[in-house]
C-alpha cells in the first residue's frame, strides 16, 4: 500500500507530466552546514591523500589503493550510509551522493575502490542481509578493517546478469553449499576480505546471492590483475570458486532473489555512478582554465580566445546540469524513503523501494553524467594541445578513467532502453499517466496553433514553455511508437535510444532551469548571471538533440500522412520565440571561468 504522506510528492517518472516548482526542488546550494563541513572534509582528504599521489595510482600501486581506501574508513567516509547500530554514520541519502560525489574526482582507481567497497560490496548486506548477517559483517565493511566486492559478471553473463552458470549445491547434510563458477571484472578483488557471489541452485530460474569470506584455503583462486585502459590501480581480477564451501546461514535473502538484489544494486549504484562523475569534471575544468590562463601563444594567453572560451563554457554547463539532476533526484529518493518509513517500513525496505521509485531518474544520470564527464575530459586534453596526450598532465588519465563510467552499473545502451521501458511500465500500472496527457498531444496536433505571442517578460518563462513543449514532444514520439509496435516495441532497439535522449534532455534542462530559479530567488539576477547563461545554454543544446532524436524516432515508425503531421508537431514543439544569443551565453560563462581559475558555481 502506498504511503498516504506521499499523495503531492512527485513519483519516480512523473516529472514528465507533473509540474515541478522550483522550491520544491533540493540543489547543491541547500546543503546544510554539516553537508558543507563533510565535502569540505572529503575534498581536503582528496587533495592530499589522492590528487597529489596520481602518480602512484597510474603506476599500478594497489598497495596504496588499499592504503587510500584504510584512510577513508578512519575518517568515516565508508560509513555514511550505514546505520549507527552497525557502526555507521547512518546519514541521509542526499548525504551519501555528497560523499560520493566529491570523494570520486581526483581518481578514478580510487572511486572504483570506493564504489566497489561502499555501494554492491556493503550495501547488499545492509538491505539484504539478517540481523546476524549484518551484525557479523556491516561494522568491520564500515570501518575499513574489511574491505568487499561484488562477484556476479562472468564470461557468459554481462548485461544479461540472471544468465550465470556459477553453480550452488546443497550439501547432504544441508548445512553448506558448495560454489563452483568464474567471475570476472571482479574490483577490489586483490585486497577485499569477503565477497557477494551470485550462483544458481539446480535450475532455479534466478540467481541467488551468497556472502562468502574470502578464503584461499577454501577453494578461491584469483587471476592475475587485469591491465586496463584506465583506473589503472583498481584491482580488478578474475575469481574461481572450486566447490567453495559457504554455510547455508549465509545465503543473501531468499533462495532465488539474487537477481532481485542485483538490480536494485544497480538502481542505487547508477545516481551513484553520475555523483561520482561531477567532482572529476569540476577538477578538470579547473585544471584546463589554470592552463588556458598560463598557456600563451600569438603574445595572448589562451584563455582570451573564443574558441577555448566556447570549451570553458560547455564543460562548465554540463557540469552544472548534471549537479542540478544527481541532487534533485537524490533529495527525491531521501524524502521517499522518510515518507516510507514515517508509514511504519523498516529502514530496508524504505530505502529499497525508495531508490526503486527513482530508477527511471538513476539511470538518466548515469548515462548524462558519465558521457558529459567523457566529453569534459576530452575537451579538457584539447585545450592542453600536445600537452594533454602526455602523462605528465591529469588530462590523459582523466580521459582513460572516464571512459570506463559508461559502462559501469549497465552499459549506457542498456540504461538508456531501461529509462524508456520503465516508464511504459510504469504508465500500464497506473503509477504515471502517460495516456491522458499523450492524447491531449495528439488533439493539438490536430487543432490548429495559437498564433498569438505571448507575454515572456519574466526570468525563464519562455524556458519553462519551451520544457513543456519538449515533454509533449517525448509524448508524442513515445505514445505513436507504443500505438505502432506496443508489446514488441523492446525489439526496436534504436527507436527506444532514440525516445531516452529525449527524456533524458527534458530532465537534465528542466533540472537546470528549476535550481537556477530557485538559485534567483535567493542571491537575484546579477549574482547569478553565470548560472542563467548556463540554464539557457544547456536548454538551448537539448533543444538541438531533441528535434534531431524526434526526426530520428518518427520517421522509424510513422509514413505519409502520420509522419507529415508528426513532424510538424516537432517543429512546433522545438521553436523559440526568440532565440538565444549562444555565442553571448557562452562568453558570460567561460569570463566566470577564466576569472575563477577555475569551475565557479
Amino acid at each position: 500500500m502506498e504511503p498516504a504522506i506521499e499523495k503531492d510528492v512527485t513519483r519516480g517518472g512523473q516529472f514528465l507530466v507533473k509540474e515541478t516548482k522550483s522550491e520544491d526542488i533540493f540543489t547543491p546550494e541547500d546543503f546544510s552546514e554539516e553537508q558543507r563541513m563533510m565535502r569540505d572534509s572529503v575534498k581536503e582528504f582528496c587533495d592530499k591523500k589522492l590528487w597529489a599521489q596520481k602518480e602512484k595510482f597510474e603506476k599500478k600501486d594497489y598497495g596504496y589503493t588499499e592504503e587510500a581506501m584504510r584512510k577513508a574508513g578512519e575518517m568515516g567516509f565508508l560509513s555514511v550510509s550505514v546505520p549507527e547500530e552497525y557502526g555507521g554514520l547512518g546519514m541521509g541519502f542526499v548525504d551519501t551522493v555528497l560523499v560520493c560525489d566529491y570523494i570520486s574526482g581526483a581518481t578514478g582507481s580510487f572511486s572504483t575502490a570506493f564504489g566497489a567497497h561502499t555501494g554492491i560490496g556493503t550495501m547488499p548486506i545492509t538491505l539484504y542481509g539478517t540481523e546476524e548477517q549484518k551484525k557479523k559483517y556491516v561494522p568491520k565493511l564500515a570501518s575499513g578493517e574489511w574491505f568487499g566486492a561484488y562477484c556476479l559478471t562472468e564470461p557468459g553473463a554481462g548485461s544479461d546478469a540472471n544468465s550465470g552458470k556459477t553453480k550452488a549445491v546443497l550439501s547432504e547434510d544441508g548445512k553448506y553449499y558448495s560454489i563452483t563458477g568464474q567471475k570476472m571484472w571482479i574490483s577490489n578483488a586483490g585486497f577485499c576480505s569477503l565477497f557477494i557471489v551470485f550462483a544458481r541452485i539446480e535450475d532455479d530460474k534466478n540467481i541467488t546471492g551468497f556472502i562468502v569470506e574470502n578464503d584461499a584455503s577454501n577453494g578461491i583462486a584469483l587471476g592475475e590483475e587485469e591491465h586496463k585502459l584506465g583506473i589503472r590501480a583498481s584491482s580488478t581480477r578474475q575469481v574461481f570458486f572450486s566447490e567453495t564451501k559457504v554455510p547455508v546461514e549465509n545465503m543473501l535473502s531468499e533462495r532465488g532473489n539474487g537477481f532481485k538484489i542485483a538490480m536494485n544494486a544497480l538502481n542505487v549504484g547508477r545516481i551513484k555512478l553520475g555523483a561520482a562523475c561531477l567532482d572529476a569534471q569540476r577538477r578538470i575544468t579547473t585544471e584546463a582554465a589554470k592552463y588556458a590562463n598560463e598557456r600563451v601563444q600569438f603574445n595572448t594567453p589562451i584563455a582570451s580566445f573564443g574558441a577555448i572560451r566556447s570549451k570553458l563554457a560547455e564543460m562548465a554547463t554540463n557540469c552544472y546540469a548534471g549537479e542540478s539532476a544527481t541532487y534533485r533526484a537524490a533529495h527525491d529518493i531521501q524524502n521517499r524513503i522518510a515518507a516510507r518509513e514515517a508509514d511504519g517500513a523498516g529502514h530496508q525496505e524504505a530505502e529499497l523501494k525508495g531508490v526503486e521509485e527513482y530508477a527511471i531518474e538513476c539511470s538518466i544520470i548515469k548515462v548524462a553524467v558519465s558521457e558529459d564527464a567523457q566529453n569534459c575530459a576530452d575537451e579538457g586534453i584539447q585545450i592542453f594541445g600536445g600537452m594533454g596526450f602526455s602523462e605528465d598532465t591529469p588530462m590523459e588519465s582523466a580521459w582513460r578513467d572516464a571512459r570506463i563510467s559508461r559502462i559501469y552499473e549497465g552499459t549506457n545502451e542498456i540504461n538508456r532502453m531501461l529509462s524508456v521501458g520503465m516508464l511504459v511500465k510504469k504508465a500500464m500500472k497506473g503509477h504515471v499517466d502517460l495516456l491522458g496527457p499523450a492524447m491531449k498531444v495528439q488533439e493539438e496536433l490536430m487543432g490548429i496553433p495559437d498564433f498569438n505571442t505571448p507575454d515572456y517578460s519574466e526570468l525563464f518563462s519562455e524556458e519553462k514553455e519551451m520544457i513543456a513543449k519538449l515533454k509533449k514532444t517525448f509524448l508524442m514520439v513515445a505514445g505513436g511508437a507504443v500505438q505502432k509496435y506496443g508489446p514488441d516495441l523492446d525489439s526496436h532497439q534504436q527507436l527506444l535510444m532514440a525516445a531516452a535522449d529525449i527524456l533524458i534532455e527534458i530532465y537534465l534542462a528542466e533540472s537546470t532551469i528549476l535550481r537556477t530559479e530557485k538559485l534567483v530567488k535567493s542571491i537575484g539576477e546579477q549574482a547569478a548571471e553565470g548560472q542563467i547563461a548556463m540554464a539557457k545554454l544547456y536548454l538551448y543544446k537539448a533543444v538541438d538533440i531533441v528535434t534531431a532524436k524526434g526526426k530520428e524516432g518518427i520517421a522509424s515508425f510513422a509514413e505519409g500522412d502520420e509522419q507529415r503531421v508528426m513532424m510538424m508537431g516537432l517543429r512546433r514543439f522545438t521553436k523559440y520565440i526568440n532565440m538565444p544569443n549562444v555565442v553571448a551565453l557562452r562568453e558570460t560563462i567561460a569570463e566566470k571561468v577564466v576569472s575563477a581559475n577555475g569551475y565557479a558555481f
